[in-house]
């Protein structure tokens, strides 16, 4: 049995080199990461590293190459604000794109040299004695006074733990891990979930298999995908009319925003939306019963809002079947669902999400208390200051943290948001000369309480579904709970008043085999 899985962060394997300190150390290497490096060369700053263990740049976008992968946000919206790119082909970029665009600005703002690819980071640990970051990496050890985590929470596949499922002969796979070794061609398939990537997945493999059964727990609501190839007159537009771009940029912002009254104020203004879900689900499938099975039963937006011209046809092919039973258990060549059917399949793949409230990288990150990142959360939920900041773990930085997720528009605009922040946040610690600088807990708790009340208005909360935005203690810790431009506007400055900071001068000296370690790392 073929089964991916990424190495986990807590992983012990052995290391090879010596520990090497810098300044500043960048976990990942996605649109987060690499706009992290970008932002600090342009503030000055070189003396950072960027860790990332894929091969490249990239991170999800890089990873996720299933058949039909594509982006849901406008082209011209996914992008850095200082990087346009005049040569999207489509409305809605696909995977290939995407990932060609993140390599261009690699190399345009040339920060590859700052990276050290094939480097997973097995954990890292704040240092009370050197007031400083100790991070365990599969090429070597590395320390730090400051850490950026970059990591993303789409980046560690979720796999379902269903009985059995370890005993399966056939191919196995998680969408975000696609074997393309594996001609799934004429064969009898299964893909459980029917999230985002789903309903990329299925039409394209509808094509070619002999059989294809669907697995739904939950059926998403489904919008038209407005989808084209951009016309010449356009691309032209793009690339030589000065501020045409960023026009049609703003106008999809601003569009964009204007869901954010149903999502997150007054879900009663998400009727509209609904209504146009309806049309295009009736539109699309004629059979009544199989209409009846893949409509949701909760509000629109209160679950991830999909977008799709072909997941409903493929539905209604004669050789895909929509299972809703519910699995109870896998064998070695079939799944049998739990009203006892058993179906037999050659190939199974595994879209079933990621890890977000509970991601494995919080087990490997060690705060100044001794409690790792999981260990936190467990107890008080994934609780964050700004998405940036997290009490317990002092000069460490998030991008993409807590309560920092859109449920409407780009997240490079939010990643934008936090670099603005954080760099900011670096400048001020070298500008007062800070050792150590931490989020006070009275702060935090008080931002999460005014979060919290904000998002028990919204659709998410009240939409009458189960989602990945919550976590175990019912709090939507993944999700900004307003416009976009509010959380600009909270993260334009860092505002040192909000932190517990010790300057230089004033920490106390580190342990006398604290001293020789920096010595015998000076000398090398």
């Amino acid at each position: 049995m073929v089964y991916y899985m990424s190495l986990p962060v807590t992983d012990t394997s052995s290391t090879t080199g010596t520990t090497r300190h810098v300044d500043t150390l960048v976990i990942g290497s996605g649109f987060a990461g690499l706009g992290a490096a970008i932002k600090l060369t342009q503030a000055g700053k070189r003396d950072f590293l960027v860790l990332e263990r894929g091969n490249d740049v990239g991170g999800t976008w890089r990873d996720n190459t299933y058949p039909g992968a594509a982006c849901d946000v406008p082209s011209n919206l996914y992008s850095y604000s200082f990087a346009l790119n005049p040569g999207w082909t489509r409305s809605f970029s696909p995977q290939p794109e995407i990932q060609r665009y993140i390599q261009s600005v690699a190399d345009k703002y040339k920060v590859r040299d700052r990276h050290v690819f094939g480097c997973d980071v097995l954990s890292a640990q704040w240092d009370n004695d050197r007031n400083q970051w100790r991070v365990h990496t599969t090429k070597g050890d590395y320390t730090a006074k400051v850490v950026i985590t970059a990591v993303g929470a789409l980046c560690e596949p979720s796999l379902p733990d269903i009985k059995g499922i370890g005993d399966f002969q056939g191919e196995i796979f998680h969408s975000a891990q696609w074997n393309h070794d594996a001609d799934l061609t004429g064969k009898r398939v299964a893909v459980i979930g029917t999230g985002a990537s789903a309903i990329q997945i299925v039409p394209q493999l509808a094509k070619n298999v002999s059989h294809l059964d669907v697995y739904q727990r939950t059926a998403p609501w489904i919008l038209p995908r407005s989808d084209r190839e951009y016309t010449k007159a356009e691309k032209f537009a793009f690339k030589y009319v000065p501020g045409f771009q960023r026009l049609s940029r703003t106008l999809q912002y601003v569009t964009r925003e204007t869901q954010v009254v149903g999502l997150a104020k007054a879900p009663v203004f998400m009727k509209p939306l609904q209504a146009a879900a309806e049309i295009h689900l009736r539109r699309q499938i004629r059979d009544k019963d199989l209409r009846k099975k893949v409509r949701p039963n909760y509000q629109i937006g209160c679950k991830r809002m999909l977008i799709s011209n072909n997941y409903f046809p493929a539905l209604s092919q004669s050789h895909v079947d929509v299972v809703t039973d519910g699995i109870d258990e896998v064998t070695a060549d079939a799944i049998v669902s739990k009203d006892g059917t058993r179906r037999e399949v050659d190939a199974i793949v595994v879209a079933t999400g990621f890890h977000v409230t509970d991601s494995p990288m919080f087990a490997g990150i060690i705060g100044k208390d001794g409690r790792t990142a999981a260990q936190v959360f467990d107890a008080q939920g994934q609780q964050g200051y700004k998405g940036s900041s997290i009490a317990n773990f002092p000069n460490m930085f998030f991008l993409v943290g807590p309560n920092t997720g859109l449920g409407h528009s780009s997240m490079v605009f939010m990643i934008e948001s936090q670099l603005n922040y954080v760099v900011d946040a670096l400048k001020t610690i070298e500008r007062y000369d800070l050792g150590t600088v931490e989020v006070r807990q009275d702060v935090q708790d008080r931002y999460n309480r005014e979060l919290q009340e904000k998002l028990s208005h919204s659709v998410w909360n009240n939409g009458g579904c189960a989602s990945w935005y919550l976590d175990k203690h019912g709090n939507n810790t993944t999700l900004w709970p307003g416009f976009t431009f509010e959380f600009r506007n909270q993260t334009r400055r860092f505002d040192l008043v909000a932190y517990n900071s010790v300057a230089t001068s004033d920490l106390p000296s580190p342990a006398p085999s604290a001293v020789a370690d920096k010595k015998k790392v000076a000398a090398k």
